[in-house]
């Protein structure tokens, strides 16, 4: 029998990805109208009803979707998913600024911006000046891990020079990193703040995967910064996503390849190593290549 589902949607055995909550946008930008978007090839409408209560539908579905509102985003799923998403602690904390960095489609696998967002050692080529600066392009020895206890990947000790590592640094820094992937499209780092020595800036890549080969990212930062404009934040951070968009749209294949043997990596790649074999074990398909 001939398979003839449309080639956007996800394979129905691919829980990892099915069974995740979803970021399908910023709750400021759902109002009485209704929203249009796209998750896993499927067409959705998000609309927030008088008693403040949204509603999202999907296409060839008669009962609504599950709904989340967190992290200044509204979440979704397709299949059966957690009974919240992901839990980022520090971002409860009251002195943090929510700051929405704006939706942006991407030309490439999901997947594929979260391996980017992980990647330490195109700072000094991509963000020249911001994240890193030649001739300082060796990337230090950091530990990567994959938590059994809570299914993420974490990499701990990361250290880089930076010229600026955040909008309201005024002089280089050896600036500290932790990542966590926190589901397969989902990513945050801790990044040593220059406003507080203790607490880290936390920096969350929301990705939603309209089709295999796109997707829109929604760049979440929680920082310690009383005094930065908002713009002027928010402006900070797309500038750097959108040098990474640049690169993200010209690799190939768009789809991000599985088998160890696709792509020769060093030993600054160890933390894509471990997320790419936490993909593989999860049997993730949608935005993936496995031979």
């Amino acid at each position: 029998m001939t398979d003839t589902r449309h080639p956007d949607l996800a394979d129905p055995d691919d829980r990892a990805v099915l069974d995740c909550w979803h970021p399908i946008g910023f709750l400021d930008g759902i109002g009485a109208h209704r929203t249009h978007t796209r998750l896993l090839g499927v067409d959705l409408t998000a609309r927030r009803h008088r008693d403040g209560a949204i509603v999202v539908g999907a296409a060839g579905r008669s009962d609504p979707l599950p709904v989340a509102e967190r992290y200044g985003c509204l979440w979704t799923s397709l299949g059966t998913p957690p009974a919240a998403p992901l839990s980022i602690p520090d971002a409860d904390e009251p002195d943090r600024r929510l700051v929405c960095c704006g939706s942006v489609e991407v030309h490439a696998s999901g997947l594929r911006v979260i391996e980017n967002f992980l990647d330490i050692a195109h700072f000094p080529f991509v963000h020249t000046g911001i994240l890193g600066a030649e001739p300082q392009t060796e990337v230090a020895r950091y530990h990567t891990e994959i938590r059994r206890d809570v299914d993420e990947v974490w990499a701990t000790e990361c250290r880089f020079h930076q010229p600026q590592a955040a909008h309201s640094s005024h002089t280089g820094v050896e600036a500290q990193y932790v990542y966590r992937v926190a589901s397969p499209f989902v990513t945050l780092l801790y990044k040593s703040c220059p406003n507080d020595p203790v607490r880290p800036d936390v920096i969350a890549l929301f990705v939603q995967p309209t089709a295999p080969d796109r997707c829109r990212a929604h760049p979440v930062m929680f920082l310690i910064d009383d005094v930065s404009p908002q713009a002027d934040l928010i402006q900070f951070q797309q500038r750097i996503f959108l040098q990474d968009r640049i690169i993200l749209e010209n690799q190939r294949p768009r789809l991000l390849p599985l088998d160890p043997r696709a792509e020769i990596p060093t030993r600054a790649d160890s933390l894509s190593v471990a997320y790419r074999r936490w993909l593989k074990e999860k049997q993730v398909r949608y935005g993936a290549v496995h031979t």
